[in-house]
């Protein structure tokens, strides 16, 4: 027989690399808190059904709390040896109390005991979550709020577009992060819900009560099929798949404050606290943290697709394969606090150069559609006043002159109905302020929407 605590039908020791590669411990002792909470409700709820006698729980419950303080103490010493923090854990506890601990996995095993631990760790971790995903859109309402007026080229083709508010394009991210909240918060729905009690894959014969293991737990619901119950990894899945969306808006959100960074564009200047030099070059100011949190989201996007790989055609209930569970979804929410955080910090701190933004939609094209549908409603058909004005950007592009730059004359021969207040037609001030549809940029919805922004962030 081995040393295992599995070990009564092995005679063979396995060698000490081949037990390296299948222990977990290494990054499972990141549920330790878990693992003994889980253990607290169960042997509680042992005593109380007369599972095992009163005393047993009560000695069993001391030792769980001394583990507790142990853990908190950074005293609780780990083992390969071990395997995982199942079994460390009821290592250490025998080494408390004695072979009483032993009595403490009845009625449970180590498939459903991993799934309550994972449930708990990621249940725990949500709200945190959830609370930097509110406090970064709080930073956008309030820089939006501050922008609403603040002019800026919109792009599509990352060409210039039409003129939009700095103020409208930070709510643009305001929406994403919306979504972003809403998709983690029904995460919980399903992270909310207890492993413990399907045992091995087919329930117990013990008179156990779930129910009240839940609600020690916090669990607001159990799983009504004990295969499911060990084999479920969906939760984890929807946080990654989650976690893959946020980080795809943070990177499109990155990928834009660096190009508005360089000397070219010239928007906006990271603070220097958010980013970093050239150790040749002096003149070097790097958005290093958004570049970070660019290159991190592949890191994220393959943590999703590494699970999903490894949940494909798993027969049921529990396979050893679903051991590689833990390891992308820790890293993932590590990966994705830590870069919410960055860019909360980043946006509060970014310096706007308004002028420039303003100054970059009057030396463009971007009024092109303003005149269009100017003669639009002088009666043109659209059609025809997108190939007016078309002609006449072309015009503008050889002479270097801007359209509100042409004189009245030469516009009205490309169009007689042009008249002289057309020039006020072709402010980037008009053309933003003229787009009051639901939705639009003009500062009036902009306002608008920041008072919405705010009324959803304070229901939380």
């Amino acid at each position: 027989m081995t040393d295992k605590l599995w070990g009564g039908r092995f005679t063979a020791k396995a060698a000490e690399w081949v037990d390296q590669f299948g222990a977990s411990i290494s990054f499972d002792q990141q549920m330790a808190a878990e693992d003994l909470e889980g253990s607290l409700a169960h042997v509680a709820m042992l005593g109380k059904q007369g599972i095992i006698p009163q005393a047993d729980a009560a000695a069993i419950t001391a030792g769980l709390h001394t583990l507790q303080a142990k853990l908190a103490a950074g005293e609780l010493k780990f083992t390969v040896a071990n395997e995982d923090i199942h079994l460390n854990m009821e290592s250490l506890l025998t080494k408390e109390i004695g072979p009483v601990a032993g009595k403490l996995h009845t009625a449970r095993s180590r498939n459903d005991q991993v799934a309550t631990d994972f449930h708990l760790w990621l249940k725990h971790r949500l709200p945190e979550l959830l609370k930097a995903l509110t406090n970064l859109q709080t930073v956008l309402v309030e820089k939006a709020e501050q922008h609403a007026g603040t002019i800026m080229p919109g792009y599509t083709h990352l060409q210039h577009a039409q003129p939009i508010t700095y103020g409208h394009y930070l709510l643009a991210y305001f929406e994403m992060f919306q979504r972003d909240y809403e998709r983690f918060s029904f995460n919980q729905q399903h992270t909310d819900m207890l492993p413990l009690g399907a045992a091995a894959l087919a329930g117990t014969t013990f008179p156990i009560d779930r129910e009240a293991v839940a609600k020690t737990l916090g669990f607001s619901s159990v799983y009504h099929n004990s295969l499911d119950a060990v084999s479920d990894r969906d939760f984890a899945l929807e946080f990654l798949s989650n976690a893959a969306i946020l980080m795809q808006h943070l990177s499109r959100l990155a990928e834009e404050l660096i190009l508005w960074c360089t000397y070219e564009f010239n928007y906006v200047e990271m603070a220097d606290s958010f980013a970093t030099g050239s150790s040749i070059m002096p003149q070097k100011k790097n958005a290093d943290f958004a570049e970070l949190t660019r290159g991190k989201t592949g890191r994220v996007y393959g943590a999703l697709m590494g699970l999903l790989t490894t949940m494909k055609a798993l027969p049921l209930a529990y396979n050893k394969d679903m051991q590689e569970d833990k390891e992308p979804v820790f890293d993932a929410y590590t990966t994705i606090l830590g870069s919410v955080h960055i860019f909360a910090g980043m946006l509060e701190s970014l310096t706007v150069h308004e002028t420039r933004m303003h100054d970059a939609t009057t030396n463009d094209f971007s009024n092109a559609t303003e005149l269009a549908d100017y003669l639009a409603t002088k009666g043109v058909p659209f059609r025809q006043a997108h190939a007016i004005v078309g002609e006449l950007v072309l015009k503008g592009i050889k002479t270097h002159t801007t359209l509100q730059e042409m004189p009245l004359p030469e516009l009205q021969a490309a169009a007689p109905q042009i008249e002289a207040d057309v020039y006020a037609e072709l402010s980037s001030e008009a053309a933003v302020n003229r787009r009051t549809s639901l939705g639009g940029t003009a500062v009036t919805n902009v306002i608008k929407e920041v008072a919405r922004a705010k009324e959803c962030l304070a229901d939380r």
